[in-house]
């Protein structure tokens, strides 16, 4: 699933309703992590726990530039989670935008794919949901 950044993603707490291995949430920040699990050797170990939680939900992706090592990490985490477990992304940014994050167009193109097949996307528009509760809120109070 695909989401507005400032849309109502199910923050961290919620259940994915298997009680299973319930919801991971995170930020686009999940790379650095890898990359630390990496230099720990602890790669192999740290996908294969993103890739035991139901919903992986992975906040302010394509805010950033993301180095090769980086985004060829995350595709190891969505692969690893492919056709298994659902990711819910919150970007603010058109997936024709993501060659700014993931610079190589062959990865960004396989981590689309990744992200969008047999997937439900949900697109909220360009106005900010944040921004719109905050104007409804305030213009029903005065």
């Amino acid at each position: 699933m695909r989401f507005g950044a400032d849309s109502p993603v199910p923050g961290p707490g919620a259940r994915s309703g298997s009680g299973r291995a319930g919801v991971r949430y995170i930020t686009a920040a999940l790379v650095n992590e890898l990359v630390e699990a990496t230099d720990d050797k602890q790669l192999g170990k740290t996908i294969a726990g993103y890739g035991r939680v139901d919903l992986l939900e992975i906040d302010e992706l394509g805010y950033l530039e993301l180095d090769r090592r980086g985004a060829e990490m995350l595709f190891q985490v969505l692969t690893e989670r492919e056709e298994k477990n659902s990711i819910a992304i919150a970007s603010n940014g058109a997936f024709t935008g993501w060659s700014k994050t993931f610079t190589d167009p062959r990865l960004c193109a396989a981590i689309v794919d990744r992200l969008t097949f047999n997937a439900t996307l949900i697109e909220t528009g360009t106005e900010s949901y944040c921004l719109a509760r905050t104007r409804a809120k305030h213009n029903g109070t005065q």
